[in-house]
């Protein structure tokens, strides 16, 4: 068990004005927000992401850092950012995780709950979290 876990929160956003039915392009922002919970300093070094859309495509992202940084949070510190993705259907899901270092050099991975990316085509914005 990690002497440092983390929670992780994402917040979904179909962005409309940078979409296209016609073309089955469908673009949607998240917002992440990650939390050291435990009681160590942790890094995030690295992040895993698997995307599903609802036409079969499957597209698989890993990378060093999150947009460019590698944030090391205290204990009790959040950091938050927002990023984005291209579907080539009006609905999927995103899922994945994080690879950290603790200050006292334990490594673990921390899971990003799956959540759903839909389309909003002449409704209200939809944000879910799968559990």
């Amino acid at each position: 068990m990690p002497h440092s876990p983390f929670s992780v929160q994402v917040e979904p956003r179909f962005l409309a004005d940078q979409s296209s039915a016609k073309d089955n392009i469908y673009t949607f922002s998240y917002t992440v927000t990650v939390t050291n919970t435990g009681s160590v300093a942790a890094q995030l070094i690295a992040r895993h992401w698997l995307i599903n859309d609802a036409s079969g495509h499957s597209q698989e992202v890993k990378g060093l850092g999150v947009i460019g940084q590698q944030p090391l949070l205290a204990p009790g510190e959040s950091f938050r950012y927002t990023s984005g993705c291209r579907l080539q259907a009006p609905s999927g899901t995103m899922h994945g995780s994080y690879f950290v270092v603790t200050e006292e050099g334990e490594r673990f991975d921390v899971p990003i709950p799956m959540f759903v990316l839909e389309a909003d085509i002449g409704g209200a914005p939809v944000s879910r979290v799968l559990h």
